[in-house]
């Protein structure tokens, strides 16, 4: 996602225009986004991020759950669950890789540099791993890589999945889990940051969540004050992992995504959290299509809300252009006044993207990334969404998954150097959890 140094300032210049909100009040101009309606009956899991929510407890008490399940089970002593759900569960994991890794050169460039540079390569329309050979030094100096993730992602440079936020966010979201229970609160996301998250590896709207828990804030004034990142993409991409721990109940995962999206971000950026969670807790079964599960992700989102609009145009141009390039040109035409990194465009690109692909993963994860924004993270959720779809690892195209090795990088502890095979069982774990 964000790994370039100045996307952690409150920069206010041309090279970071605010979001087109009151950035600094609770509110978007035009009054307040509708609330979305998750379940409210008895059953319901608990929707705090109010003064009434379980207070941020740092001392001994702070770790509600004892016992061996409390601590993350990534070694060679966990029982590992087999079956269906694992095996899609793997896929899931891949697929977030794959399409990360795959957006990570290119993250930050205009839409016509990431054109200029596949087509330099005969990769248009993009169908394979960007590579540096055979680009014209012309090219090359109008648009460079991204600085910090070509060493690690240019095809010829691959060698296992390099850490990213992308999957940090999803690694934390299994411990949260594994820790709380599924029954966990805003707080708890909160404290388990603290113990686990360094604070470098947060971005925009995260990193502002984080210095307000320094500063003695509680959610929900972490993610409101002085944050001017709250409805970008941040919450979005924490959002699969509640979806893949909760099949077939996308209201229970949305249940979820707005537990943990309340720490950082309002409004559209938390609508775009549930949309995910939603979509992917329908795919998740593996009875679902693509169509089938975006419209259990838009059921969540408040209807008059903009994440909603913007959804809803993205999968009604993409079922009408056969030519996914203008399919991307009319979305740059209507959303491209929002910031890059802005949960609006991102999600209506990420929704076109996979009606687009009717749930191929080459197409879905290529159509993403191809499509500029946040390509890193739009990448990652369309290739999560697609691997469940297409049921196993071994469905996946050979060519995108052999350079992960099956390893994937991160300073989260204890999942530095994890398979992506040991994770999908951990996942599967905390799915079967009641």
């Amino acid at each position: 996602m964000r790994t370039w140094p100045e996307a952690t300032l409150l920069r206010t210049g041309p090279e970071a225009p605010a979001p087109p909100t009151d950035t600094l009040t609770a509110q978007p101009p035009n009054g307040p986004e509708p609330q979305p309606r998750l379940r409210t009956g008895p059953e319901a899991t608990p929707l705090r991020t109010g003064p009434e929510a379980t207070p941020l407890r740092t001392g001994p008490e702070a770790t509600p759950r004892t016992g061996p399940e409390a601590t993350p089970r990534t070694g060679p002593e966990a029982t590992l669950r087999t079956g269906p759900e694992a095996t899609r569960l793997e896929a899931a994991w891949l697929g977030r890789a794959v399409g990360c890794l795959l957006g990570k050169p290119v993250e930050k460039l205009p839409l016509e540099g990431i054109r200029a540079l596949a087509r330099a390569t005969g990769n248009w329309p993009l169908g394979d791993w960007f590579t540096a050979r055979g680009v014209p030094p012309d090219v090359l100096a109008a648009y460079p890589w991204n600085r910090r993730s070509a060493p690690t992602s240019l095809a010829e440079n691959i060698d296992g999945m390099p850490e990213d936020d992308d999957l940090n966010y999803p690694l934390l979201g299994l411990l949260l889990l594994q820790r709380h229970g599924k029954a966990f609160t805003t707080a708890d996301v909160a404290r388990l940051w603290l113990d686990e998250l360094p604070a470098g590896r947060t971005f925009t709207a995260e990193r502002i969540a984080y210095r307000n828990l320094l500063l003695g804030l509680e959610p929900p004034a972490t993610a409101t004050h002085h944050n001017p990142f709250r409805e970008w993409i941040g919450a979005l991409i924490r959002a699969d992992v509640h979806g893949w721990t909760n099949p077939g109940d996308p209201a229970a995962a949305a249940a979820q995504a707005y537990r943990d999206a309340a720490l950082t971000h309002t409004g559209n950026g938390v609508y775009a959290a549930l949309f995910v969670a939603a979509a992917t807790a329908t795919a998740a079964t593996g009875r679902a299509d693509v169509h089938t599960a975006l419209r259990a992700g838009l059921a969540v989102v408040p209807p008059r809300s903009r994440l909603a609009e913007a959804v809803r145009c993205g999968i009604r141009t993409a079922g009408q252009e056969p030519d996914f390039d203008r399919v991307v040109d009319r979305l740059h035409a209507r959303y491209g006044h929002y910031h890059w990194v802005h949960a609006v465009p991102n999600t209506a690109l990420i929704a076109a993207a996979l009606t687009h692909a009717d749930g191929d993963f080459t197409r879905s994860i290529c159509h993403a990334v191809s499509g500029g924004w946040d390509t890193d993270s739009n990448g990652a959720t369309a290739g999560a969404l697609a691997g469940l779809l297409a049921g196993s690892a071994d469905a996946l195209p050979h060519r995108w998954t052999a350079p992960l090795k099956n390893r994937l990088a991160t300073s989260v502890a204890g999942f530095d150097g994890i398979g992506f095979d040991t994770l999908a069982h951990l996942t599967a774990q905390e799915a079967a959890r009641s």
